[in-house]
């Protein structure tokens, strides 16, 4: 239970931490990111890209994945159907009609056929070195993971994001994660 306190109080504070970047230094940090992921993706095989939309300070990708759209880069946004659930992945184009989803944030409106990605960007609130994600402590990346193992997961964060914290039993590492300084 005490991890779990930590946590709730180390995820606070990252996120007061990230909404107070200055407006300037947000829009830098999230080209360099924009950049390297960039760089990153075409060095992957991907037809389907599990994106999101940002909250809370995360790094805004929006302006990139208009560009992978136009290199024929299919992109998917999580979508939750029942909380305490995996995420299902519908695809998106921007623009599309968004609404809210069962856990409150904004998803594609169109909820048929869903598809798997190659690759799903994660957003990290917090991350660890060897690759742990603190998220807002709703499980749902977790669990898309544990259940489609074939997935690949690159978290994508602010490089003073990196913290220590307990990782729990049901936590899993993603295969990368990318900051603004550097692909880890």
């Amino acid at each position: 239970m005490q991890a779990d306190l930590d946590k709730s109080a180390l995820r606070r504070s990252l996120i007061v931490a990230r909404k107070a970047l200055s407006a300037e230094d947000k829009i830098q940090s999230d080209r360099r990111i924009m950049a390297a992921l960039e760089v990153f993706l075409s060095t992957q095989t991907i037809q389907v890209l599990g994106v999101y939309l940002p909250l809370s300070g995360e790094p805004d990708l929006r302006p990139l994945y208009e560009a992978l759209r136009k290199q024929n880069v299919h992109i998917a946004l999580p979508v939750v159907l029942e909380k305490n659930q995996a995420l299902h992945y519908a695809l998106w184009h921007p623009g599309d009609t968004l609404m809210k989803d069962a856990s409150g944030t904004l998803a594609p409106a169109a909820r048929e056929g869903f598809v798997q990605p190659e690759l799903i960007l994660a957003p990290c609130v917090g991350f660890t070195e060897s690759r742990y994600r603190l998220g807002y402590g709703g499980g749902y990346f977790d669990r898309t993971l544990a259940q489609a193992q074939q997935i690949l997961a690159l978290g994508i964060a602010y490089s003073f994001t990196c913290v220590d914290f307990a990782v729990s039993n049901h936590d899993i590492a993603l295969n990368w994660i990318l900051t603004e300084e550097k692909l880890i």
